[in-house]
C-alpha cells in the first residue's frame, strides 16, 4: 500500500510539473504565437480554401452553373490532356528548362561566392555585393521589356555581335536558342541572391584550416579546392536536394513575358500550357487536371527530396 501510495504521489508530481512548464513556457511563447496567427489566417484563406476548387479537375466545368452543380466526369479531363497531342513537348519543354535552371542555379552561384570571399578589398567586394544583388528584387514585368529591347535583332547585344563581324541572333524568336536564353537570364536575375547561402557557408568555416593549409604550403587556389569546397559541400547537396521540388516549375513569370508563338515548339511549359487552356481557350476542366497532375508530382518530389536531405546531408524540417 505504502509503495502504491508513493507511486501515485510521484505520478501527481510529474503531472504537476509537466503542467507547471507547459504554462511557463506558454507565458513565455504566447506573443509569437499570437504573431503567428495573422499569417496562418491569410495561409488558410489563400491556399486552403481554394483547394476546394481542385473538384473542377474531375467535372465538365460550366462557370453558368454553381459549384455543387456540375456534371461529373470522372478522369475524363486527365485522359484528355494527356491525349493531346503536344503535351508530351510540353513535359519535355518543362523538364529541360527547369533541370537547367536548377544545374545553372547551384553552380554559378557557389563559383560567384568563392570568388566573392577570395577578394580583400572591402569596398569593392561590397559595390559588386549590391550589384549582382539588385537584379534579384526587380519584376519580370519589368525586366522582360529590357530584354526584348537588349536581345532584339537591333538590340545591344546583337549590335556587339555584328561588330566582331557575326550574324544577328534572335534569342527571342529563334526556338533552337529560346530555352538557353530564358536560363542565362534567369541565371543573371537570381545568382547574387543565391550566393548568400554559400558566402555564409564559406564565412562559417574555422580558419585555422586555412592556417594550417597555408602552413603545409597550399596557395588560395589549393586552399578553396582542399577547404572552402569540402566544408561548404554539405550545404551544396542540400540546396540541390531541396531544388527536386522545383523539376515542374520553370517559371511561369519569365517564360510568359518573353515567349511568342514562334517559340512555343521548345519554350511553351506546363504553366504556360495551363494559361492558355484555362484562360484562354475556357477548358477550366482540363487546365484544373494539368495543375493537379504537376502539383501531385512536385508534392512527390518534395517529399522526396527532404528524404534525400535527411538521408545525405543530415537536415530535418520535421
Amino acid at each position: 500500500m505504502r509503495i502504491k501510495k508513493g507511486e501515485n504521489r510521484m505520478q501527481k508530481t510529474i503531472k504537476e510539473k509537466k503542467r507547471y512548464s507547459f504554462r511557463k513556457r506558454w507565458n513565455k511563447e504566447w506573443p509569437f504565437h499570437l504573431m503567428l496567427l495573422p499569417a496562418i489566417i491569410l495561409v488558410f484563406i489563400f491556399k486552403y480554401i481554394p483547394m476546394a476548387g481542385l473538384s473542377i479537375a474531375f467535372e465538365n466545368y460550366s462557370p453558368l452553373f454553381g459549384m455543387f452543380d456540375q456534371e461529373w466526369v470522372g478522369l475524363e479531363n486527365f485522359i484528355y490532356v494527356f491525349s493531346l497531342p503536344n503535351f508530351g513537348k510540353v513535359i519535355y519543354n518543362t523538364l529541360f528548362i527547369a533541370l537547367m535552371k536548377i544545374v545553372a542555379g547551384i553552380v554559378i552561384p557557389v563559383i560567384f561566392a568563392l570568388l566573392l570571399n577570395e577578394m580583400r578589398n572591402v569596398v569593392y567586394k561590397r559595390t559588386l555585393q549590391t550589384l549582382v544583388y539588385l537584379p534579384y528584387f526587380i519584376s519580370w514585368v519589368a525586366l522582360a521589356g529590357i530584354f526584348l529591347d537588349v536581345l532584339s535583332m537591333d538590340g545591344v547585344v546583337n549590335q556587339l555581335i555584328t561588330a566582331l563581324g557575326l550574324e544577328p541572333v534572335y534569342f527571342l524568336g529563334d526556338e533552337r536558342i529560346f530555352p538557353y536564353t530564358m536560363v542565362v537570364t534567369d541565371v543573371w536575375k537570381n545568382f547574387g541572391w543565391n550566393a548568400i547561402v554559400y558566402l555564409a557557408a564559406i564565412t562559417s568555416v574555422d580558419p585555422s584550416l586555412f592556417e594550417a593549409a597555408y602552413l603545409d604550403g597550399a596557395g588560395r587556389f589549393r586552399q578553396v579546392l582542399h577547404v572552402t569546397l569540402p566544408t561548404i559541400m554539405p550545404i551544396i547537396m542540400l540546396t540541390t536536394i531541396l531544388s527536386i521540388g522545383n523539376v515542374l516549375r520553370a517559371g511561369f513569370d519569365q517564360i510568359f513575358n518573353l515567349y511568342s508563338p514562334l517559340v512555343y515548339s521548345t519554350g511553351d511549359i506546363i504553366d504556360t500550357f495551363v494559361y492558355r487552356l484555362g484562360i484562354l481557350s475556357a477548358q477550366f476542366g482540363p487546365a484544373t487536371a494539368v495543375g493537379l497532375f504537376q502539383s501531385l508530382v512536385s508534392f512527390v518530389l518534395i517529399v522526396t527530396g527532404y528524404w534525400l536531405a535527411d538521408r545525405f546531408a543530415g537536415y530535418r524540417v520535421f
